[in-house]
């Protein structure tokens, strides 16, 4: 008797196109459960530790410069939430066509989530703030949580059945998938949650500090330094609306009870660690000025004028022992660095020879904003925020140019850049209409610690024309003007040029913001209907 071999399993169809519509769903489901997991760890690890702000801050540092640029005149302020929403995008594809390889070959797509994990955690170990290998737990636990809940999802998807179970099997899907989105959205609030119960703590302590009144006041702003024209930018510009320009996605809420400075390096004879409230017992200093980002293009908005509050950054030094190096001191660069890792070299000359450099700690009336650098943040009169402004500050090092080059430098900026002069026609706006007649031309010039002695307005290609100014403030300051121009009709080009306080006339020289500042004239084309 001949045995009767058991008849064969009829063989699954191939996958139809609900099944790979249903991966993709998948994929994106365990990108979101991985995310919402990493996010969580983060939390307990270090915010800026997270695969998002990690990676987003490795493709700042490795985007060209050009692009940086053209972002940042493109999107202004929102060029990080661009970014960041890119990377989602682009995440959420990748997670897609991840899931979709599941049904192919499940250990390939595992392994395509494994090697995602691994980018966010070089990311975050390889970030300049990072100080611990647990940078990279939140991407490793967000890699293992989407592989686990990748294979979940899928394989009731691929286990093998006949036809008329299919359908079984993608309503067991759709409950696994259901209870992932649960889940996750549950971790995701989680996180956020206990996030904000510790950003909470930077911001009790930002709303619990008094600001003291300093010894050394700004005078107050002078009889017309504010001109009465429309659409004029203000002559304080408020905190809400100053500029922002920073690689930061995620801007650092720093507690103040906890907020350390050191100063030390070469030439630091009696090296230094200040809280905050040794800074605000020490003589506090109050000063307008103007600040302005070196990617600011000719008649750009990337400029604001405050009123800062803080202690002069000469005398700690002072204090410490260093010498600036005309007095023969050993360092001739002073290196800045950030809370998230961003390091600023600025020249000890400049910040020892007497103008305003400040560690500041209020702005404009009230503790500085934390997307402006609280608790406290460097200033210097007279040179780009890039070799000045270091927001979030944490440390102070004396060194040489010769020896370290500061974040900006090696991706082909300047290592010294005084402010150039500049000058912008507020209003009328570019292709905007006037009526004939009488028609207020009007902007503001700065040349921070030279001062603006004169402004002069073209119309066409006619004799260059005085302007009058606002009056001065300080040196430290921009400067308002205005042209009362006879407007005729027709479609004519206005041009502004200033001349700074050591007599030097703007030059009309056309260069982009690489390496040190743009140079050239404002010019706005305006048309002027019949009265």
């Amino acid at each position: 008797m001949t045995d009767t071999p058991p008849a064969a399993s009829p063989p699954s169809p191939p996958h139809s196109r609900t099944d790979r519509l249903l991966a993709s769903l998948a994929g994106i489901l365990a990108g979101y459960g991985g995310l919402a997991a990493a996010g969580l760890v983060a939390v307990v690890v270090r915010p800026e530790a997270g695969p998002v702000p990690a990676v987003g801050d490795a493709v700042v540092d490795l985007t060209p410069t050009g692009v940086k640029e053209w972002a940042i005149r493109t999107f202004g302020e929102s060029d990080k939430a661009v970014l960041e929403f890119g990377i989602l995008v682009l995440l959420a594809a990748l997670a897609a066509g991840l899931g979709r390889l599941a049904l192919r070959s499940t250990a390939a797509a595992l392994a395509g989530v494994a090697l995602v994990g691994a980018v966010g955690a070089l990311a975050a170990v390889t970030r300049p703030d990072s100080e611990s290998a647990s940078d990279a737990l939140p991407s490793l636990v967000g890699a293992a949580t989407a592989a686990a809940l990748l294979y979940v999802l899928v394989r009731r998807l691929t286990r093998p059945r006949p036809a008329a179970a299919r359908a079984a099997g993608r309503r067991g899907f759709l409950v696994a998938a259901a209870g992932a989105a649960a889940g996750s959205t549950g971790a995701l609030v989680l996180g956020r949650t206990v996030g904000s119960t510790r950003s909470e703590h930077a911001t009790a302590s930002r709303n619990a500090l008094r600001l003291p009144r300093p010894a050394s006041p700004a005078p107050a702003v002078p009889p017309g330094a504010q001109l009465p024209v429309e659409g004029i930018s203000p002559f304080v510009t408020p905190n809400r609306d100053f500029y922002r320009v920073d690689t930061a996605l995620v801007v650092p809420r720093v507690d103040a009870d906890t907020w350390r400075l050191r100063i030390h390096g070469r030439g630091v004879a009696r090296e230094r660690v200040l809280t905050l409230p040794e800074l605000l017992r020490r003589e506090v200093v109050e000063r307008d000025v103007t600040l302005a980002c070196v990617s600011n293009e000719v008649g750009g908005p990337l400029v604001g004028n405050a009123r800062w509050l803080g202690v002069r950054l000469a005398d700690l030094l002072r204090e410490c022992g260093v010498r600036p190096p005309s007095a023969g001191g050993p360092a001739d660069q002073l290196v800045a660095r950030s809370v998230d890792g961003m390091t600023i070299g600025t020249p000890v000359e400049d910040v020892m020879d007497g103008r305003d450099a400040l560690l500041a700690f209020g702005m404009n009336g009230e503790p500085l904003p934390f997307a402006h650098g609280f608790p406290v943040r460097m200033l210097v009169p007279g040179l780009y925020g890039y070799v000045s402004a270091c927001k979030w500050i944490s440390s102070v090092e004396l060194t040489t140019f010769d020896a370290y080059d500061a974040y900006w430098v090696p991706r082909g900026w300047a290592a010294e850049a005084p402010v150039k002069t500049q000058s912008r026609i507020d209003t009328p706006r570019a292709l905007g209409r006037v009526t004939a007649g009488p028609v207020a031309v009007a902007g503001v010039a700065w040349a921070q610690h030279r001062g603006i002695s004169r402004v002069q307005v073209r119309v066409d290609d006619g004799p260059w024309q005085d302007a009058g100014l606002g009056t001065e403030d300080s040196r430290d300051t921009w400067r308002q003007w205005l042209y009362r121009w006879q407007a005729a009709p027709g479609r004519h080009t206005l041009t502004v040029r200033a001349t700074d306080g050591t007599g030097a006339v703007q030059t009309e020289r056309r260069t982009g913001t690489m390496p040190d500042g743009a140079t050239g004239l404002h010019s706005v084309v305006v048309t002027v209907d019949p009265a």
